[in-house]
């Protein structure tokens, strides 16, 4: 049976980041590589956040009207709660929800990918499978993220004289 796209990267992700994560101390996933950049903790954070509130809005948006009008959703406008959450639970939470996501877009139609919304944002018409496509590239670009902030606060210094060649990113 024919479904939406990207649903098996979607639902990997939260597993993804568990292995990325595996063994990191509390000051790990805190550690800010500078102060106008995420910490781990602060990336899971709006994982959780973006899930429900974002990509599970619009994809309600999507099956429930004609045509939705999409509003923004940045991260900059959520930095203060990424900030003051707590990140202990925070991976859990994103892997309850994605889960949840993904049985139910699991649940729909491959033809609902082509339902149509305006996104105010980008000032244009947009597909489910268009935000599908976006979203995959939003987890993609956090794991590449988490996976830098890794490399940096876990392996660099560690590397020795091995790790000057690196270009380091975090």
């Amino acid at each position: 049976m024919a479904e939406l796209p990207c649903l098996d990267l979607l639902g990997a992700t939260p597993q993804i980041l568990r292995g990325l994560t595996a063994g990191l101390a509390d000051d790990d996933v805190r550690w800010k590589p500078a102060p106008d950049r995420f910490s781990i903790g602060e990336v899971l954070v709006h994982l959780a956040h973006s899930d429900w509130h974002c990509y599970r809005t619009r994809v309600d948006q999507f099956m429930s009207e004609e045509r939705p009008e999409l509003e923004p959703d940045e991260a900059s406008f959520h930095l203060e709660l990424y900030r003051k959450t707590d990140p202990k639970g925070a991976l859990d939470h994103f892997a309850e929800q994605r889960q949840s996501n993904i049985e139910y877009l699991r649940g729909l139609p491959a033809s609902a990918g082509h339902r149509v919304a305006y996104h105010k944002d980008s000032g244009t018409e947009v597909t489910l499978a268009n935000m599908l496509h976006e979203w995959a590239m939003h987890d993609l670009g956090h794991i590449r993220q988490v996976a830098e902030l890794v490399r940096a606060r876990k392996h660099w210094e560690g590397a020795g004289p091995l790790g000057a060649d690196y270009k380091l990113r975090p």
